[in-house]
C-alpha cells in the first residue's frame, strides 16, 4: 500500500521543528507521507529524513494557493485524500488553521486561538509539558492511539551533508573529540535573557584547561560573528548549512550551549550536550535525548566553576 499524504505545517523555529521530528517519524511509520510546509531553512535541517519540505511564501493568497497545489499532488497519489483527515497543524496560531481551511483541506490541530471552527478535528492541549510530547500527542491524536514519546528523536543527516561536514573538518585540520560552543541565543524567555552572562569567562578558562589538547569550534549564524571576538582561541566556521551543521555535531565530543536552536540540533543527532539555562523552562524546552545534561540554578545563573566541573574531564 503506498504512503498517505498527510500536509503539515511546521512551527516557525528550529528547536521546534527538531522537537517535532519524533511525531512526524511516527506519522511516517503508520503508513502516511509528510508533506512539510514551513521556513525555507526547514528542508535542508530536514534532508536527512528524506520528506518533501517546502518553503511557505509570506502572503495569505500565495499560502493557500500552495495548500490547494499540494491537495492536488496528494490527490493524484490518494483518491482518497479528501475523503480523510489529511492536514496537521503544529502551530497554534489561528492563521495557520485558516490557510488550511481556505484551501480545503481537513486540518488536525489544537484547539486554540478560537479556530476551533477552522479545524476538521481540534483536540485539547496539555499544558505544563514538554514540547516535544506536545508534538508528539497531537500525532497520537491524530492517529487515534496512545504511545509514550521515544527517548531520543534520532534526526537522519543526509550522506551528502555528512561528508561535507567531514570534509570542512578535515580541511580546517579540527582534530576527533573537538568541542561546539554556541554562545548565541536568539529572542528572550518570558522577557528575560537566554544567553548565558559568564559564556566568555567559560570559554576562556576551558581554553587555559586543555591547554590545547582540544579544539574548540563555533558556527556562527549571520550576524554572530563578532560575537566570537569575545571568545579567543575559538575556531569560526562561517556560513555552514543546517544539514551540514547537524553532521558537524554529530562528530563533536561536546556541545555547549546556550538555549537556542544548535542544543537541540546537537541533542538530535545524539551529540554529548551541556546545555547552561537561565530563565528557560527545562520541563518545557531543554534539548531531548539521552546525551543532554542540563545545568541551572535559576533564579541565578550557573557559575563558570559549575560548568567546568560538568566539563572537566572530557572522555
Amino acid at each position: 500500500m503506498p504512503p498517505r499524504p498527510l500536509i503539515v505545517r511546521l512551527r516557525n523555529w528550529v528547536g521546534d521543528v527538531i522537537l517535532g521530528v519524533p511525531a512526524l517519524q511516527l506519522l511516517q511509520a503508520h503508513g502516511y507521507q509528510p508533506v512539510l510546509v514551513g521556513k525555507g531553512w526547514a528542508r535542508p535541517l530536514l534532508a536527512g529524513q528524506g520528506w518533501p519540505t517546502h518553503g511557505r511564501p509570506g502572503k495569505l493568497g500565495e499560502r493557500v494557493a500552495q495548500l490547494r497545489a499540494l491537495r492536488t499532488e496528494a490527490r493524484a497519489l490518494d483518491p482518497g485524500f479528501d475523503r480523510r483527515d489529511n492536514a496537521l497543524v503544529l502551530p497554534t496560531s489561528f492563521s495557520g488553521a485558516l490557510e488550511m481551511r481556505l484551501a480545503g483541506l481537513r486540518a488536525v490541530g489544537y484547539a486554540q486561538e478560537a479556530r476551533g471552527l477552522l479545524l476538521r478535528r481540534a483536540e485539547p492541549i496539555t499544558y505544563g509539558g514538554h514540547a516535544l510530547t506536545s508534538y508528539w500527542e497531537l500525532a497520537c491524536r491524530f492517529l487515534r492511539i496512545e504511545q509514550a514519546a521515544p527517548a531520543r528523536i534520532g534526526l537522519a543527516t543526509a550522506p551528502a551533508d555528512q561528508a561535507a561536514a567531514d570534509a570542512l573538518l578535515a580541511a580546517r585540520g579540527i582534530r576527533p573529540g573537538f568541542i561546539v560552543i554556541c554562545p548565541f541565543a536568539g529572542g528572550l524567555f518570558e522577557k528575560q535573557d537566554k544567553t548565558w552572562p559568564a559564556f566568555a569567562d567559560y570559554t576562556r578558562a576551558l581554553h587555559a584547561a586543555l591547554a590545547g589538547t582540544r579544539d574548540i569550534v563555533a558556527c556562527p549564524g549571520p550576524g554572530e560573528e563578532a560575537i566570537l571576538a569575545q571568545h579567543p582561541g575559538v575556531l569560526s566556521l562561517e556560513g555552514v548549512k543546517l544539514g551540514v551543521y547537524g553532521g558537524l555535531l554529530r562528530r563533536a565530543g561536546l556541545v555547549v550551549s546556550n538555549d537556542t536552536g544548535p542544543a537541540h540540533l546537537a541533542a538530535a543527532v545524539d551529540a554529548p550536550v551541556l546545555s547552561v539555562l537561565g530563565p528557560t523552562k527545562p520541563e518545557q524546552w531543554a534539548p531531548w535525548g539521552p546525551t543532554v545534561r542540563v545545568l541551572r540554578h535559576w533564579p541565578r545563573w550557573p557559575t563558570v566553576d559549575e560548568a567546568l566541573q560538568q566539563t572537566l574531564p572530557l572522555p
